[in-house]
């Protein structure tokens, strides 16, 4: 499976971004997919997910209300509408895929198997 994520950029506060990321060569019919960011010299950081069968999505804290994870199956693609943002959403981007698993390891990185190269998110103040 190939991630291929786009949709990143500068942008100011309180402004709007969107990402995409599409699948491509192996797919599969229940899996999870998600958004994850990094900080230079911070760890890797849970966004968002969805799990493609069904349409479960989940947000970390410091984003709902404000991102909105989506999916659309016919391009084997999950989006992320990032709106209000702020200084602190700044980060390299990464979407990710793996096998759904149980919920509760939807919000860990090491759980995902495949990675898309990142995309940087830029917002200033």
């Amino acid at each position: 499976v190939q991630l291929q994520a786009c949709g990143g950029g500068l942008v100011q506060a309180g402004g709007f971004l969107r990402l995409s990321c599409a699948a491509y060569g192996r797919t599969f019919s229940s899996a999870d997919m998600g958004w994850f960011r990094q900080e230079p010299g911070k760890e890797r950081e849970f966004v968002a997910a969805v799990r493609w069968s069904g349409g479960s999505t989940y947000y970390a804290d410091s984003v709902r209300g404000r991102f909105v994870i989506s999916r659309d199956k016919a391009r084997n693609t999950i989006y992320l509408q990032m709106n209000s943002l702020k200084p602190e959403d700044t980060a390299v981007y990464y979407c990710a895929a793996k096998l759904s698993g149980i919920m509760s390891t939807i919000r860990l990185s090491d759980t995902y198997h495949y990675w898309g190269q990142g995309t940087q998110v830029t917002v200033s103040s």
